[in-house]
């Protein structure tokens, strides 16, 4: 099992959230995070450096099975490139392991959670 987080932007996230729904995935957290990634140029005013503003993002949890991983990173990428053409500032995906999965309702665990 696995833990896949991607950040991505706001704009995108009706776009990706039907690729991944068409690749048979349809259990996702969403939340309204912000931050920035690596700046390509140094923001100066007046002569003194400013920290940049943070950018509004989307990020998304999907605990998925080690069968659907591929699956969900390529229908999150697939569907960030055709929107936005690979821009700087397209997001990330980080995936982790996970040890255990309950679903609190029926006491499952592991993989039949998910």
């Amino acid at each position: 099992m696995k833990l896949i987080i991607a950040i991505i932007r706001e704009n995108q996230l009706d776009q990706v959230r039907e690729s991944l729904i068409e690749a048979g995935v349809s259990r996702i957290t969403v939340s309204h995070v912000s931050g920035h990634g690596r700046r390509q140029t140094e923001e100066i005013y007046r002569g003194q450096k400013i920290i940049p503003n943070l950018v509004p993002n989307v990020r998304l949890e999907i605990a998925v099975n080690d069968d659907f991983v591929d699956v969900t990173c390529n229908a999150i990428i697939n569907a960030t490139k055709a929107n936005e053409g690979g821009l700087i500032g397209s997001g990330k995906i980080f995936v982790q392991p996970l040890e255990e999965v309950i679903r609190i309702r029926t006491g499952e665990r592991g993989s039949e959670a998910i």
